[in-house]
């Protein structure tokens, strides 16, 4: 199936991940179609952000907008680069319906008991997402 519209969320954490995941949206997005591609930095309790240098913030989002180019030039990829603040599983799913994804292609892990107990990023988007998504393991 030929898409349109394809988000990738990226963990910068896990960004050995993101080739695989380039590889397959260009064999899954149709010529002039759109790939977006986004990290979220997770928001920090007011008691952290406290004790942070002022600039802790501002520079976390440079450096994973600086990480996010590199690996998308890297694979020589065309794609609209977004890094928002909050927490992954709404960020994907907020940015999946306003950029009109009719694909979402995320990473997932082995889970662990954390995962059981919480819910992993990918768990939370397969459940609410109102387009198709692809869990690349």
């Amino acid at each position: 199936m030929i898409h349109e519209s394809i988000l990738i969320p990226v963990d910068l954490a896990h960004p050995e991940a993101a080739s695989v995941m380039f590889d397959r949206a260009r064999a899954l997005l149709r010529p002039g179609g759109r790939l977006t591609v986004l990290h979220a930095v997770p928001d920090l309790a007011p008691h952290v952000t406290m004790e942070m240098p002022d600039d802790f913030l501002p520079e976390a989002l440079r450096k994973a907008d600086d990480t996010l180019r590199a690996l998308v030039a890297d694979a020589g990829l065309d794609a609209d680069i977004r890094i928002l603040t909050g927490q992954a599983p709404r960020a994907i799913l907020d940015t999946a319906d306003q950029v009109h994804a009719d694909l979402i292609m995320i990473a997932s892990h082995r889970p662990g008991l954390s995962d059981y107990l919480l819910g992993s990023t990918a768990a939370r988007v397969v459940r609410h997402a109102t387009c198709s998504v692809l869990v690349i393991r």
